[in-house]
């Protein structure tokens, strides 16, 4: 076959549908296209919030917004760039580069990140629907109870906030579980982890990140959109709660977050340097241990924003010593990169400017962080416009100047054309300046005692010709914006052709052709080198004449690579999903339980769960390797067996990390009990003895039946593994019973021993624990009857053993997570 006939045979199979099946694609490289674009569009919009805002500022007694409506801009505004902008943007870029980072096709689950998208851009619709009828969240972008109680905020503005965020949530989480089983289980072959790109490293660290990090706030908006439309008391100190358990569950993620914004972006940077200075960066090992002590340090630093609300300064001298802690790792990948810088020769390219503003203003954010990392002069600058000036130092300078950088330096490889160097420069020095113009006086102003959220001031106290001075600056720095934006206009409508690899890059993203075909490579490479275009010359050539691995694609399947996690060696082909509709249906159907939450209309909410199990459960059972050979030829020889084929497909990676994700939220519900158990006064926790008395023998039942449930489950499956059938369909049957008998008697059990949930906060999260685990054993029950039905249709079974195990991994986390909810509600009371 002729490399044409073999593009077009290719281009067949991995093209997307014209018109408006084009909303069915799902490669990795159009859903990624569509995160960056969709993230920067709501970068645009949260600035425009900002200009507002300063607008108000720029003199004393300013009064074009009343103190309403700068509330909801300054909700708004920080929740675009830290939901809507930030998080999705690098995790676009991550879904767009990373599979032709490592040499794969595509990322491991197509599906996944298409419904990923949708659900974050209807999630962000519908949080900017809450402006249309006037209920814009108003109550800062961090949601502090008790002002965002129903009390004190009746209306629907905290809940479009609450509800909006846990839907993009989900986007959040479902890309962070994608990007780590790409990064870990679909490498090319001989792509070891000490061959990986560094932004590989450091998107694995943030998928991480995020996974361990989003599911707290995800638990908390939760417990107050149920504090607020039930009564249940979780933050309410009159009725046993605490005010101060969303500050914990909060900065839990909200601490993280800063580094998963700044991890990616650094990942960008350390691309650049490389690229435009023609070596490796100096200490790739130093380098990957300090991004991953950074994600380790990070979760130890959350109480570094809570040091004005009467912590013990033992505590308060632990944070404050991690939190300068941090600075180290920081510091190591500044010194790499300077002296990756002072060791080659460096090109001063846009993309390479772009990283040296970056490094001047992300040192100045770090040198105020160590600052306010002292908890005597945090106590000082706390919510003043010293702190924020900080963080814009940090996440603006750290995040949005290597993401252009990245933008410039990707943009070749998307377009096939250059960019431009006059227009790009002019907006770099106009994003500069202005930056620097709209910021650095905010240090000031916040010394002068000037606080966050403050909608207009008085004359007198200092601050008049510093707000001038940012309001200035701020609308220079939208002009940098709209100069980079008139530079992508005119690069795609008129730049200059390029050649392959404008940069001379040495990573494996540069031997795609440009535009980017949707299938990547023609054939997958083999890799001996970290840096293979550098070192091996005919790799390209190989690559595009179809000599690597995977190279027809006469069969009409989607196929890339599943490689060992730590050597990158070829244990599997991943036949991927074609478009599909599904991912679209199910978010709308998503979309359908949040918008009747919102709105107290719980019947539309349940047809929206009923619908979106009902595409789930369609999606799980049109899976792609349905209906193929167990063994497959890669070429050279390499006869390997589709992921259904094998109990290590990336289905039972994505079910692991998904399911560390899930425990994380169980844990923090766990944290919710034991800290309000630890505020409490004493002999009121619990409030009076029914809870051990009522119906104790349904709870007990009910664990015997969960006992045996996850016991009968796995002895089914390892029943199955062996060739008995007939043993895998009497014990699924018996789980499927107790799982059942343990749902009911643990339901009963709840209802009987557990007064009204309002009347304290012990009962709500009692019952929120056992609605946990009561949801998960429905969950496993479900699974349990479609992976029988799996079997009787002949599509697992010995040969087929992926979805039994995934159902059964399932099986023996809800049963874990059932044993932990009896050892919490009804052992903690005596063993503690």
């Amino acid at each position: 076959m002729t490399a044409p006939d073999r593009r077009e045979q290719l281009l067949a199979v991995w093209g997307n549908p014209p018109g408006l099946g084009a909303l069915t694609a799902v490669n990795h490289t159009s859903i990624g296209r569509r995160f960056i674009i969709t993230g920067f569009l709501f970068f645009l919009v949260g600035g425009l919030l900002a200009m507002l805002m300063r607008g108000q500022l720029a003199w004393a007694g300013g009064q074009d917004l009343d103190f309403e409506l700068y509330n909801q801009l300054v909700t708004m505004h920080g929740t675009t760039m830290m939901f809507l902008f930030a998080v999705p943007a690098v995790e676009g870029f991550a879904v767009y580069l990373i599979p032709k980072m490592i040499g794969a096709r595509d990322l491991p689950f197509p599906r996944l990140s298409a419904y990923g998208y949708w659900c974050y851009l209807l999630g962000g619709l519908l949080l900017y629907s809450s402006f249309l009828v006037g209920q814009a969240p108003n109550g800062g972008w961090f949601m502090y109870v008790p002002l965002n109680a129903k009390e004190y905020t009746p209306g629907l503005n905290a809940d479009f906030w609450l509800l909006g965020i846990t839907f993009v949530e989900i986007s959040a989480v479902s890309a962070a579980v994608e990007i780590a089983v790409a990064v870990l289980r679909t490498r090319a072959p001989g792509m070891t982890l000490s061959r990986m790109p560094l932004f590989a490293w450091y998107m694995l660290v943030t998928a991480f990140m995020i996974i361990f990090g989003f599911p707290p706030l995800i638990l908390a908006s939760v417990l107050l959109e149920i504090e607020r439309t039930t009564g249940w008391v979780f933050f309410d100190a009159a009725a046993g709660g605490d005010p101060l358990l969303w500050q914990h569950l909060f900065w839990l993620f909200g601490h993280p977050e800063v580094y998963i914004i700044f991890l990616p972006a650094a990942g960008v940077v350390t691309m650049v340097v490389e690229a435009f200075t023609h070596r490796g960066v100096v200490g790739y090992t130093w380098v990957v241990a300090a991004v991953v002590s950074m994600g380790f340090l990070s979760f130890g630093l959350w109480v570094h924003h809570m040091y004005t609300v009467g912590l013990p300064p033992l505590s308060m001298a632990f944070f404050s010593a991690a939190s300068m802690a941090v600075a180290i790792p920081s510091g190591i990948q500044v010194f790499a990169w300077l002296a990756t810088l002072f060791a080659g020769r460096p090109r001063l390219r846009l993309p390479l400017i772009y990283v040296l503003g970056f490094l001047f203003i992300f040192v100045l954010g770090g040198l105020t962080g160590v600052m306010v990392a002292l908890v005597p002069f945090d106590s000082q600058v706390h919510d003043t416009h010293f702190v924020v000036a900080h963080f814009h130092y940090v996440l603006f300078g750290g995040m949005v100047f290597p993401l252009v950088a990245g933008l410039y330096y990707w943009l070749p490889l998307e377009s096939g054309r250059r960019t431009s160097e006059a227009l790009g420069r002019l907006g770099f020095w106009a994003l500069f300046v202005g930056f620097n113009l709209t910021f650095l006086p905010m240090h000031l102003t916040g010394l002068l005692g000037m606080p966050r959220r403050v909608y207009t001031y008085p004359e007198g106290l200092g601050w008049e010709w510093l707000n001038a001075i940012s309001t200035i600056g701020s609308y220079l720095l939208a002009a940098g914006v709209a100069a980079v934006l008139v530079d992508l206009v005119v690069h795609f409508r008129g730049g200059e052709p390029r050649g392959r690899n404008l940069w001379r890059a040495g990573t494996l993203e540069w031997l795609i052709e440009a535009p980017v075909p949707p299938y990547n490579f023609v054939s997958i490479p083999k890799v001996n080198e970290r840096m293979p275009l550098w070192k091996e010359k005919q790799l390209a050539k190989q690559t595009h004449e179809g000599e690597g691995y995977l190279a027809s694609a006469q069969s009409g399947r989607r196929e890339t690579f599943g490689t060992s996690t730590s050597q990158g060696k070829p244990e599997q082909v991943v036949i991927l999903p074609a478009s599909t509709w599904i991912p679209l249906l199910a978010a709308v159907a998503t979309l359908a339980v949040f918008v009747g939450l919102l709105i107290s209309e719980y019947l539309l909410s349940l047809l929206g769960v009923g619908a979106t199990v009902a595409l789930l459960l369609w999606w799980a059972w049109r899976a792609p390797y349905d209906g193929h050979p167990l063994t497959i030829d890669a070429g050279h020889g390499l006869l390997l067996p589709h992921q259904g084929a094998t109990v290590q497909g990336p289905g039972r990676w994505g079910l692991a990390f998904t399911l560390l994700a899930d425990a994380t939220a169980f844990g923090s519900l766990v944290f919710a009990y034991l800290f309000l158990w630890t505020v409490a006064p004493a002999a009121s926790w619990p409030p009076g003895e029914s809870l051990f008395t009522a119906s104790l023998w349904a709870a007990l039942t009910g664990f015997a039946a969960l006992l045996g449930a996850t016991g009968v489950a796995e002895w089914g499956y390892r029943g199955l593994r062996r060739g008995l059938a007939r043993r895998f369909r009497i014990a699924n049957d018996v789980a499927l019973a107790l799982i059942l008998l343990f749902i009911t008697l643990q339901g009963y059990w709840v209802v009987e021993a557990l007064p009204n949930a309002s009347e304290h906060a012990y009962f709500s999260v009692v019952k929120a624990i056992w609605s946990f685990a009561l949801v998960h054993a429905a969950i496993a029950l479900l699974l349990g009857a479609f992976v029988a039905a799996r079997v009787l249709k002949g599509n697992c079974g010995p040969e087929r053993p992926l979805e039994a195990a995934v159902a059964r991994d399932f099986w023996l986390f809800s049963g874990g997570l059932g044993m932990l909810a009896y050892v919490t509600t009804l052992g903690a009371p005596f063993l503690l």
